[in-house]
């Protein structure tokens, strides 16, 4: 069953990864905010020196006053909602990168300060909704809000080409068409190319210009015709035809003003009862919807009609390249996807002008089923040959990767474990140690990093454990069992031994035996060189007629795993206690990423690898599958991957490609078993395996985390539940599935340090995690 979930939680993730279609996605360039009777319009307006993008520029109504916002600063893309104004920073030199600030509406005003609240990838699309934003990370084109919304979990499908936003709800359209939406509002049915939200309806186009309209509030009437985007606001609707015409339709008969309805648009925004439109002959902006705008005087002389882009040239904006720096131009209908846009009107493109022009700019409307085929049919067939191979090794090894570890979690550690395999003999083997082995022992001792420990006879290990016997068995680790032991000294240590295990054939055995010799000297070459106070000590080591031993000190109250899973009375029962040994824990492996030289990649964080100390201290344990990592954080190394069921990165898992973030996808499960109190991998209420990343991430987004906490531990106080609710967040950003995604792990150090201060009487004050896919308040 393990396996099985396993495969389809690697299904999942191929599909993630199967290759996206991409769009022309919508960056404002206009921006209406509201509160009470003040109306803020914000747009983007040509910048004087060609080597910047755009200025910000803001006029409030009713006074019509005109003042910059952080003249220095170049934006590529602005929203606004009720009270509160993003802006998207895009800087030429970071192309890759986007940052989006807020202000408070209250507070607009020349170089006012902003609150920055994302970070990260660049956004290929930004919506503002009545309380929050929403954004399409590029590249990996999901959804993400801010502040966090219940639209980030599986509520709404990933993979999405356009999204719009309303009030208490978003809607995307899929790689295919089809609309989902999550919140306050149902799906409609059938597929289209564009799609815009009000306060609670939103309206869509379909591949033939028309529109659908659907939701609490949606018009019952609306204007015939072909359309290539929308604005929406509430109980009123505009849409731009295909001739470039404006019509407006809703409540009390509302429609354009008279003077404005021949005149040609770019683009349209909209807000509640408030509307914009940038002019196409003169770039300039114009409002209209209330008393306040019915001069019909021009808000903005100039304005950019859309963001800078700088491919398919055949759909440019003609005369935009005055307006952007250089070798960019504005896209021609910018808020609405390339399938909506209509050919321009002059001159009529011949037919191998058509057919160049869609190659190029609209290629991927005729190749989305090819696309799609190759994509699910690749994925399916690279499943069955994973499913096989997973099939076959289970059968003969359980079901786990590399020999990294037991289903049931149990792991390296000085816990007392009743039961369990008989012993092995206890005689020493006869088999003769394996020429790499040799070889590596040969180089480890060369180079005086085993200086330090001590060489233990294989006879003082077996007195020290009574010949090996069954009660001091203690627990199982990447390469053999662990046991307690007590030397002549007095001194309480921890003795892991290579076991010889039952295989299905020669192969298998020999392959076993390699795994196990690799495992022994990695843990012996790995601790040999790393101190730090969240690390456990290896003491020595023995090598004597093919018995390979490793000599840890005692860690007396066992592994966090047996805390949180087994034990009915532990000190972990409260939530100060549990971020604590998180921290500690925390700190070891960051000292492994950042400190150690080269750095330490350890491959198998799980809560059974996590031992405490008499003093409650938290130590990373079984280096058996670690490896020496890039110096560049942002590399990788390629190799089959390695580690525990429930535990392992998908990415890693699917692409081969190992980085110091497979690390922080383990430690973002194990905060999860921290919190919840379930196993990485344990049985729903009906008998079936889960991963406990399915079962929580969706809760915490939602804002309902208290209903996944661990029932055993009291219910947070006061001064924990920001720490518990902080803490939350920033375990879903360790599990993103996108690698680059992922906070460091000296940020997770940073975001658990506050969050322990926030648990203490008198705590700081305690900010969001700032890692790249930041979800603290907007304003």
């Amino acid at each position: 069953m393990a396996c099985d979930l396993f495969n389809l939680h690697l299904f999942s993730y191929l599909i993630f990864l199967s290759p996206f279609i991409p769009f022309v996605f919508s960056l404002s360039t206009v921006s209406i905010s509201q509160v009470s009777n003040q109306t803020l319009v914000c747009a983007l307006t040509p910048a004087r020196d060609t080597k910047q993008h755009s200025f910000l520029n803001c006029s409030r109504f009713p006074g019509g006053i005109q003042n910059p916002l952080n003249p220095r600063t170049s934006f590529s893309a602005i929203v606004g909602g009720e009270g509160f104004l993003c802006g998207l920073i895009s800087l030429p030199s970071s192309p890759n990168n986007s940052t989006l600030v807020c202000w408070r509406f209250s507070v607009i005003g020349p170089n006012m300060p902003y609150k920055r609240v994302y970070h990260g990838l660049a956004l290929s699309q930004l919506e503002a909704g009545k309380s929050f934003a929403c954004g399409l990370i590029n590249v990996t084109n999901r959804l993400e809000c801010w502040p966090r919304r219940k639209f980030n979990s599986s509520s709404i499908s990933q993979g999405l080409s356009s999204i719009a936003v309303g009030d208490d709800f978003v809607c995307g359209i899929s790689e295919s068409g089809s609309i989902t939406c999550g919140g306050n509002i149902n799906n409609p049915k059938g597929n289209y190319c564009a799609i815009a939200a009000g306060s609670r309806h939103a309206c869509a186009i379909n591949s033939h210009h028309g529109m659908h309209c659907w939701g609490s509030m949606a018009p019952d009437e609306k204007p015939e015709g072909e359309f290539i985007s929308m604005a929406l606001g509430e109980n009123r609707s505009c849409a731009l035809r295909t001739n470039e015409t404006i019509v407006c339709w809703g409540q009390d008969n509302f429609s354009l003003p008279e003077r404005l309805k021949e005149t040609s648009f770019i683009a349209i925004e909209a807000k509640i009862n408030v509307f914009c439109g940038v002019e196409k002959s003169t770039s300039s902006l114009y409002c209209w919807g209330n008393e306040i705008f019915n001069s019909n005087l021009p808000v903005f002389e100039k304005v950019l009609p859309g963001p800078h882009r700088n491919d398919c040239p055949d759909a440019f904006l003609e005369g935009s390249g005055g307006s952007c720096p250089q070798s960019l131009n504005i896209f021609q209908h910018s808020k609405s996807n390339s399938n909506c846009t209509p050919p321009p009107a002059a001159p009529p493109p011949t037919p191998e002008r058509h057919q160049g022009r869609r190659r190029r700019c609209n290629k991927w409307s005729d190749k989305i089923i090819a696309f799609f085929v190759v994509g699910c049919g690749g994925s399916l067939v690279l499943l069955l040959v994973i499913g096989f191979f997973l099939f076959k090794y289970c059968k003969c090894r359980g079901c786990r990767i590399h020999d990294s570890g037991r289903l049931d979690g149990a792991g390296t550690g000085a816990h007392v474990e009743q039961g369990g395999a008989p012993s092995r003999p206890q005689a020493p083997r006869t088999e003769q140690a394996s020429p790499v082995l040799e070889k590596r022992l040969s180089e480890l001792a060369s180079m005086g990093n085993a200086g330090h420990l001590e060489q233990f006879s294989f006879q003082v290990l077996l007195k020290a454990t009574n010949n090996f016997s069954r009660d001091k068995r203690i627990g199982t680790g990447s390469f053999g069992s662990v046991y307690q032991g007590t030397l002549d000294d007095g001194c309480e240590v921890a003795i892991k031994r290579a076991e010889i295990s039952n295989t299905c054939s020669y192969s298998v055995g020999k392959r076993r035996q390699e795994d196990r010799d690799v495992a022994f000297i990695n843990e012996l070459e790995s601790l040999s060189r790393l101190h730090h106070k969240n690390l456990v000590s290896l003491l020595g080591f023995c090598e004597d007629s093919n018995e390979l031993l490793l000599v840890y000190e005692y860690m007396n109250n066992g592994t966090l795993h047996d805390h949180l899973h087994k034990l009915e009375i532990s000190p972990l029962m409260s939530w100060t206690a549990r971020i604590k040994v998180a921290l500690d824990a925390a700190r070891g492996v960051e000292y492994l990423h950042r400190y150690a030289v080269p750095p330490v990649i350890h491959r198998d964080i799980k809560s059974s690898n996590i031992l405490l100390d008499s003093t409650w201290t938290a130590k990373v344990s079984d280096f058996g599958l670690s490896l020496m990592g890039p110096e560049d954080e942002k590399s990788h190394l390629s190799l089959l991957a390695a580690g525990t069921v429930g535990y392992m990165d998908p990415e890693y898992y699917i692409l081969q490609q190992l980085s110091t973030k497979s690390d922080v996808y383990s430690f973002g499960v194990v905060l999860m078993e921290i919190l919840s109190g379930y196993k990485a991998i344990h049985k729903n209420e009906n008998g079936e395996h889960r991963n406990v990343v399915d079962l929580v991430v969706p809760y915490i987004v939602q804002e309902e985390i208290h209903r996944v906490l661990d029932s055993r531990v009291p219910p947070p106080t006061p001064f924990e539940i920001e720490a518990v609710i902080r803490t939350g967040y920033l375990a879903v950003d360790c599990v993103t599935l996108a690698g680059r995604e992922r906070p460091s792990m000296t940020d997770v150090v940073s975001s658990l340090d506050r969050a322990l201060a926030a648990c203490l009487p008198h705590p700081s004050s305690l900010s969001r995690s700032t890692t790249g896919s930041s979800t603290g308040s907007l304003i």
